[in-house]
């Protein structure tokens, strides 16, 4: 049975949460575009955003304007990195931090150090933050959430396989930062319902999703949307991006696979 809290009327104006993955230096990818960024065209956007007067909040500021009722400004984005890879504090933290830009990084709490072993196809897996560089980007002011213990499609796992997931990257992230982990990421976009849930009664504030939209279309904290930002944006398809609302498209929840 559902506990999530009752569904807040669309804000307006709109509301961006940008997606983004690995943010560097990185020649046209042949294949996975949506899971890289030049830092080059990072750098520009950020500079659009300052230039077009948008606000970049953090995601508690946007779920005080979505589900509060706080005022939400003219024009803001949220920016959300997934999976915590170590080119975002050798790259983007540097550019954020120029442009003054808050952001938030997804980290898959049994891989800090490591590599992003799920990436099983690809021929070398890259390199994820290690314990050290997050409490330094921590003390910088990134925040920080919680993308799973080992990055897994949460639809298809058993109910006790998902509460682990959601449960232990929580409490293992907060040993590691000595700080709250409010927000989730569901790894892949991938959910079932129960595993909504389970991220409510973990105690997580915000779940975000791989669905497209304006995150003002969200139904409530727990499935927020997103919207991708990939190697082929220049600035001319990141504002398409930025102003569109977008249809919902990518993948919602799922009836739970596994019954146990």
């Amino acid at each position: 049975m559902s506990h999530l809290p009752p569904v807040s009327a669309p804000a307006s104006p709109p509301m961006s949460i940008l997606m983004y993955h690995q943010i560097g230096l990185y020649p046209r990818p042949d294949a996975h575009r949506a899971l890289f960024c030049h830092i080059d065209r990072f750098r520009s956007q950020l500079r659009y955003l300052k230039l077009m007067g948008f606000e970049v909040l953090s995601l508690a500021q946007a779920h005080a304007c979505l589900f509060e009722g706080q005022p939400l400004p003219k024009r803001s984005v949220v920016i959300t990195v997934d999976d915590g890879y170590d080119d975002f504090r050798e790259h983007a933290w540097p550019a954020l931090q120029e442009f003054g830009c808050s952001a938030t990084v997804y980290l898959v709490s049994d891989l800090i150090g490591k590599t992003a072993s799920w990436l099983t196809d690809w021929p070398h897996q890259p390199q994820l933050m290690d314990a050290a560089a997050v409490r330094q980007l921590k003390r910088e002011g990134c925040d920080f959430g919680s993308h799973a213990v080992t990055h897994p499609r949460l639809s298809m796992l058993s109910a006790a396989e998902q509460r682990r997931e959601i449960f232990d990257s929580k409490k293992a992230l907060e040993d590691v930062l000595g700080a709250p982990v409010p927000d989730f990421c569901y790894p892949y976009g991938d959910y079932s319902l129960r595993a909504r849930d389970l991220v409510q009664e973990a105690g997580y504030r915000t779940a975000t999703t791989c669905i497209r939209g304006a995150a003002n279309l969200s139904d409530n904290p727990f499935e927020l949307t997103r919207k991708a930002i990939s190697y082929g944006d220049n600035v001319l398809g990141f504002a398409f991006k930025l102003h569109a609302k977008q249809a919902r498209k990518g993948q919602a929840a799922v009836p739970d696979r596994i019954a146990s």
